[in-house]
């Protein structure tokens, strides 16, 4: 991009606005409440149990409506008190993206940081790391996930040795689907890292046979994606009503509110990381980290009802 095109202009003008929003939330009927915090046990600092993930969502054009509707929905997650932003290099421009948008508003120290690496080789993780640390604008990350399980070994090594001279805080690792829930178990039982980031829902409940008590019993954080089921969750009700009674015990206003409360209520989960760069749906997620979460027989009651539809 040529300096003084208009594309140019456009982005800067996003950036500007960016930093111009008010840390304001439009939050629901939940907004008095304080947002609920768990501890990673790695360290014992307690973070929101509501995240924002960036697949998709933030890989967008400098100076496009949609990175302007980025900048809002970031800001908004700042000001409800959100944390964890999660992302990869193999998410197209969401690094840089979250990066511009955090500095121009003055949002790292109010953030907890994390991306992945995704490759293989030493020298090329290394290379891929640092690349993701320019692109954030941070020096130190809060934490850097080997991704998908690719090379493990060798990154996680490169990682301990990042530790120790301060350039990252805590260690994970991710997948995103059942099939490797065998492997992932392998490798927090072997690696023992800080996080374990896992697909888990009420479509894709999987998590639940052993990755949640493995976890649980090794003292591994755990970071909930696809919450949503990449949108298939949404299919399954659109149109249908909310059971009236999670309204009037939960507080629950909406579906996504629904399934975030029911993945929230297992105690095991520490965050989870829908994604989204729309305000309201950020504003809209967030509310679940406040108030009531289900017990035991309301979660039951609520895969039942789920089932039912």
């Amino acid at each position: 991009m040529r300096p003084g095109s208009a594309d140019g202009e456009r982005r800067r003008a996003c950036i500007r606005a960016l930093a111009a929003l008010p840390l304001v939330s439009v939050m629901p009927s939940a907004a008095g409440l304080p947002p609920i915090t768990r501890a990673i046990p790695a360290t014992g600092e307690r973070v929101p149990v509501v995240g924002l993930g960036t697949w998709q969502v933030f890989d967008v054009s400098a100076g496009s409506a949609e990175y302007g509707a980025a900048a809002e929905t970031l800001a908004v997650f700042a000001s409800a008190g959100g944390a964890v932003v999660d992302s990869s290099p193999m998410y197209g421009r969401s690094e840089t993206v979250v990066g511009e948008l955090m500095a121009a508003a003055g949002l790292r120290e109010r953030l907890f940081v994390a991306t992945k690496v995704w490759t293989r080789g030493r020298r090329e993780g290394v290379a891929q790391m640092n690349d993701s640390l320019g692109k954030l604008r941070v020096d130190r990350l809060d934490l850097m996930q080997v991704h998908n399980l690719v090379d493990t070994e060798t990154h996680l090594d490169t990682l301990a040795g990042w530790r120790r001279e301060g350039r990252v805080r805590l260690l994970g690792l991710t997948h995103y689907h059942a099939g490797a829930h065998r492997d992932l178990e392998a490798a927090l039982q072997r690696h023992k890292p800080d996080t374990v980031q896992v697909n888990y829902s009420l479509a894709e409940p999987e998590a639940e046979a052993r990755l949640l008590g493995a976890c649980r019993d090794l003292g591994a954080a755990l970071i909930v994606n696809r919450p949503f089921a990449e949108g298939a969750l949404f299919a399954r009700v659109r149109g249908k009503a909310l059971p009236a009674w999670v309204g009037a015990e939960l507080g629950i206003e909406s579906w996504a509110q629904f399934f975030l409360k029911w993945i929230l209520a297992a105690p095991e989960v520490t965050v989870v990381i829908p994604g989204t760069r729309n305000p309201r749906h950020m504003a809209d997620n967030l509310a679940a980290a406040r108030g009531a979460l289900p017990t035991v027989a309301q979660r039951a009651r609520m895969r039942a009802d789920f089932a039912a539809l």
